[in-house]
């Protein structure tokens, strides 16, 4: 796909005009980004997968029986859902992307952004008045209506220390201002897209009204921080340490002196400033599966040579739902292929061919090195025999 190329899932603008006036710097209205369309599942098939034991599911009652704005966390039964109430509560359902696929399938749409970007597809269900109150979030959401209608207003771009209520498992806002204008009721197929930190609030107008809220990773600094440290540690001999080779006499040998701290500093900064090594932890950062427990590792180690055999009779691969891919560049036609928080070096068009959605067939085979790298992505869980994928 062109970057020129007008797109009707955002409002007529090209991918490139998106990103450069609208992405993560203002809230954009898209009537009919998906024309004619009809959500892949029905309020009680998402009520099914917040049943199951594996699945991350929430229920909001704004008025519970315990006070305003209770949560409670799934896996839930058809008990549950039978004493609700005829109003005001919301089921949320995580990562439906990973059990569903043709919900899977909408994220292609979104290929004008880096597919390592992309976090879940969440789906909330709510009879009329259902919401979550008047709430930020610090990632980019895309709120795709799937069926009935949601009111959404907004509230403009709020600071970080915004006061939120208290005594609550939800972090709604203290003071919500609509910003006059920002009220519109979507209809299935509209979409909503909102910047980090934007307030929202969006309130079920009917019985069977289903919101997809595709989400995009974006660590925060101390997470990022900590973990590229962590990372760093585990690679750094013990003799790097603090030194002052050459120093001056202290006036006072219980002061901590501006050179001290100076040399201190150079060290920190030395260690940390290596941009390959931060493009290695970075890949592997945000490859990490956000539920590794999907991921099925072989009971035994696979042979490569049964691999080459199983694909030559026509088998293939797939990639496990939830499995993150990304590619780096290295010198020459070589690159490290990150896979669910690992990284392995191979060649360039074999790592790009696995990270893309491209079908993973015999053809793979002309890369020197494919059925090793693939026995391993399969032995990992990473991949799965696509028979078997579809048996379960």
């Amino acid at each position: 796909m062109s970057s020129d190329t007008p797109l009707p899932l955002l409002g007529g603008l090209t991918a490139a005009e998106f990103l450069r006036g609208v992405w993560q710097q203002k809230p954009l209205l898209i009537r009919g980004a998906f024309p004619d369309f009809q959500c892949p599942l029905d309020p009680d098939e998402l009520a099914g997968l917040a049943c199951e034991e594996a699945v991350e599911a929430r229920l909001v009652e704004e008025h519970g029986a315990d006070g305003p704005w209770q949560v409670r966390h799934g896996p839930f039964d058809a008990a549950t859902f039978a004493h609700l109430p005829e109003r005001d509560w919301t089921l949320l359902v995580q990562a439906v992307d990973h059990y569903v696929p043709e919900v899977a399938e909408l994220l292609e749409a979104f290929d004008f952004l880096p597919r390592w970007r992309l976090d879940d597809i969440m789906i909330s269900y709510a009879p009329p008045g259902g919401s979550v109150g008047p709430h930020v979030d610090q990632y980019d959401v895309f709120l795709l209506q799937g069926s009935g209608q949601r009111r959404w207003q907004l509230g403009g771009k709020v600071d970080d220390d915004a006061p939120l209520l208290d005594g609550i498992d939800l972090r709604i806002l203290e003071r919500f201002a609509l910003v006059p204008g920002d009220d519109w009721v979507l209809e299935p197929g509209d979409m909503l897209y909102l910047p980090p930190a934007w307030a929202h609030h969006g309130v079920s107008q009917s019985n069977d009204c289903l919101t997809l809220s595709i989400g995009f990773r974006a660590p925060s600094a101390d997470e990022a921080i900590t973990s590229y440290a962590d990372y760093l540690g585990e690679q750094l001999p013990a003799s790097r340490r603090y030194a002052d080779a050459g120093m001056a006499p202290p006036e006072d040998p219980a002061e901590l002196d501006d050179a001290a701290v100076a040399r201190m500093r150079r060290l920190i900064l030395d260690t940390l400033d290596d941009p390959s090594q931060l493009a290695q932890w970075f890949g592997r950062a945000m490859t990490q599966p956000k539920y590794a427990d999907q991921l099925i590792p072989t009971e035994t180690p696979t042979e490569a040579e049964e691999l080459v055999a199983a694909l030559q009779e026509g088998e293939a691969l797939v990639r496990s739902p939830g499995s993150r891919f990304a590619w780096r560049a290295l010198d020459g036609d070589r690159a490290t292929l990150f896979a669910d928080g690992d990284g392995v070096e191979c060649a360039l068009p074999l790592a790009r061919w696995i990270a893309s959605d491209t079908a993973l067939h015999a053809g793979i085979l002309v890369h020197e090195g494919a059925e090793v790298l693939l026995a391993a992505l399969l032995d990992a869980g990473s991949l799965a025999w696509a028979d078997e994928f579809e048996e379960q």
